[in-house]
């Protein structure tokens, strides 16, 4: 019985050890830091282009510009002033086409063939505001659209490519003469087929018109087929600068490297701004050239400033939706840019050094070639950085400690500034972009020890800093009582508060042949289809208010200027908006100039509730007056309509 108890024991013990030298050596393994040199001796990666953000695509800072100015200078200071906050590089813009982009239309500078207005819209307004806080900021425009003139009743912009070209070639140069906005580079036509022939073309123009500084990104789309035409064309190999590409997945083609062209995300992100979306972006940042070499990345979007219930709401770097009552909200994304916009600048390199860490995440890092060196540090976890698009394969991300050791002309570096961000999806207490006490290096190196979904800078630059306002005022529903008589005489810009058009362009007009109360007007101008991005809806429209809004009533003064064929409608409980607005339910009530109206339950007119005579005609004014009421209870539910009209 002893000796059977002693062996137990004896077993025991002898497991115990087993057990314990086990836990050790794994231990052992999970500390151990791995060793990673960034080193300049043997020459630099490719030279960095900057971080940007995306204005347009479509109308995604429409509200904007409708802020109390105070709001509006603080949400422009988050992303552009420089040490402040995104401290952005980069701003592109939409060459407003009239058309459909995705969250509402922008307007053409060129309605027409013989109409040219280069104070339409508001992307004029943001790039001067994005100069005024940093004057070295690079300029981009890209066409979504086309005005219809353009493809002379076709679908199409290229079948008559001398008129296309000289259509952006004057948004170029009225940037220049109206507003002294220097245009960096110009695009192509946005995620839509390129050619070659226009290519070729609109660098012959710029040239001719003395705009060589103007470089040509191509094609806004996928590496491919842009990549395969330039290396089997030498010419347009020549007049391409840069190879643009839309949600790479940070990968990027043999083809495209080939060229020896720059390489771009030209368009990224197109997320939800949470600290999931904030993590998206902290690893593709990086990762976007650790795996793919592009040297710039775009976000798409700048700042969700259009209404949250659109297609892709909150899709932004940060988020001002709401002009009625100031509330904006700086996110997770503003900072994780910080890390890299605020101690880079373009025009440094790349170390060819840089790569993922054995446990996963990845390092980059840069150089002015003056002695500063910056390293950025990223440690998402799949899950915590899922993007919107393309799918992300699985990968594994565990705490490390890393050794880093200068080589090079970085050997004398004995200190670093740090800056350190951690997202928190347990406790929801999360630390953005906050100043640490300095890195003391020793013989050139440093040790770090890296936990899942954080974020690093260690930098030699010394003029970081987290700006900071006071909080802004808290979020309001829209206005349950809103009014606007279109009385402005100057207006700063051409759309009235809060609409959003959605297919067509509504713009101040001020009627100078009517002697009452109708002098100033809002007016649709968009009178021919445009060269459209998406299916636009066939009737035009613009949205204001909130989309949850049930019983409401509505009116509006309408004025038909088209005899016999035009028409106007006021809707309520409209369902969509953006890519899908064609599809749109709610309740239409319709008048024409054929005196005749309708109550529709869609957009297309062809769910049609009611119809009968209206009286109304064109060339002359009534008013128009919807009032709908919603009636629930436990067994019933009961909608109320009724519609009015009378002559003004």
């Amino acid at each position: 019985m002893n000796m059977a108890v002693k062996q137990n024991i004896s077993v025991f013990k002898f497991q115990g050890i087993v057990s314990i030298f086990v836990i050790f050596c794994s231990y052992v393994f999970a500390c151990r830091a791995q060793s990673y040199i960034l080193d300049d001796e043997k020459g630099l990666g490719r030279e960095f282009d900057g971080i940007g953000g995306l204005s347009g695509g479509g109308a995604t800072s429409r509200l904007l510009v409708n802020y109390p100015e105070s709001y509006r200078s603080q949400v422009l200071d988050y992303l552009f002033k420089p040490n402040f906050g995104a401290s952005l590089h980069i701003l592109k813009v939409e060459i407003g086409g009239d058309a459909q982009t995705t969250d509402g239309t922008e307007p053409s500078h060129m309605h027409y063939e013989d109409d040219e207005n280069y104070f339409r819209g508001y992307e004029w307004w943001l790039m001067r505001e994005a100069k005024k806080r940093n004057p070295n900021i690079t300029l981009i425009g890209l066409p979504w659209a086309f005005p219809g003139w353009i493809g002379r009743g076709k679908n199409w912009p290229y079948d008559y490519p001398d008129i296309t070209v000289y259509y952006v070639v004057s948004w170029i140069i009225g940037a220049k003469q109206y507003h002294d906005l220097d245009i960096d580079y110009v695009g192509i036509w946005n995620e839509r087929n390129f050619d070659s022939k226009y290519i070729k073309l609109l660098r012959y123009t710029l040239d001719k018109h003395g705009l060589e500084r103007v470089k040509i990104i191509a094609s806004d789309n996928l590496w491919e087929p842009i990549s395969l035409f330039m290396m089997l064309d030498t010419e347009l190999r020549d007049v391409v600068d840069v190879i643009g590409a839309h949600y790479p997945g940070t990968y990027t083609v043999a083809d495209a490297v080939k060229t020896g062209k720059k390489l771009w995300s030209s368009e990224d992100y197109s997320s939800f701004n949470d600290d999931i979306g904030g993590g998206c972006w902290a690893r593709i940042l990086n990762q976007n050239y650790v795996n793919g070499l592009m040297t710039s990345t775009i976000s798409w979007n700048l700042v969700a400033s259009y209404y949250e219930d659109l297609p892709f709401g909150k899709d932004g770097l940060m988020t001002a939706q709401e002009p009625w009552s100031g509330n904006y909200l700086v996110e997770s994304p503003i900072w994780i840019t910080a890390h890299t916009t605020q101690f880079t600048q373009p025009g440094w390199s790349y170390l060819q050094t840089v790569g993922h860490f054995k446990h996963g995440g990845s390092y980059v890092a840069l150089t002015d070639g003056l002695g500063n060196l910056t390293i950025v540090i990223e440690t998402m976890t799949h899950n915590h950085s899922v993007c919107i698009r393309p799918p992300l394969p699985g990968f594994n991300v565990s705490a490390q400690n890393a050794t880093f050791s200068l080589k090079g002309s970085f050997s004398t570096i004995t200190v670093l500034q740090v800056w350190y961000s951690r997202f928190d999806f347990k406790t929801r207490k999360p630390t953005y972009f906050k100043q640490l006490s300095p890195m003391k290096l020793s013989d050139g190196s440093f040790t770090l020890n890296l936990n899942v979904d954080e974020v690093y800078t260690l930098t030699t630059i010394t003029t970081g800093k987290k700006g900071s306002y006071p909080k802004p005022p808290d979020s309001k529903p829209f206005p349950k009582k809103y009014l606007d008589d279109f009385n402005v005489r100057n207006p700063s810009f051409t759309e009235a508060p809060y609409f959003a058009d959605q297919t067509g362009v509504f713009e101040y007009f001020i009627n100078m042949s009517d002697p009452g109360d109708h002098v100033f007007t809002l007016r649709q101008v968009v009178t021919q289809r445009p060269v459209t991005w998406v299916a636009d809806a066939d009737q035009t429209i613009s949205v204001i208010g909130d989309h949850s809004w049930q019983n409401m009533t509505v009116s509006c003064d309408i004025y038909i200027e088209t005899a016999n064929k035009g028409g106007v409608f006021v809707a309520g409980r409209v369902t969509k908006g953006g890519g899908e607005v064609r599809n749109t339910k709610g309740i239409f009530f319709w008048v024409f100039a054929d005196g005749t109206y309708k109550v529709t339950n869609d957009l297309r007119g062809e769910i049609v509730l009611t119809e009968g005579l209206s009286g109304t005609r064109a060339g002359v004014w009534h008013t128009l007056t919807l009032r709908i009421e919603v009636s629930i209870s436990l067994s019933s539910f009961r909608l109320r309509l009724q519609w009015h009209l009378s002559l003004c």
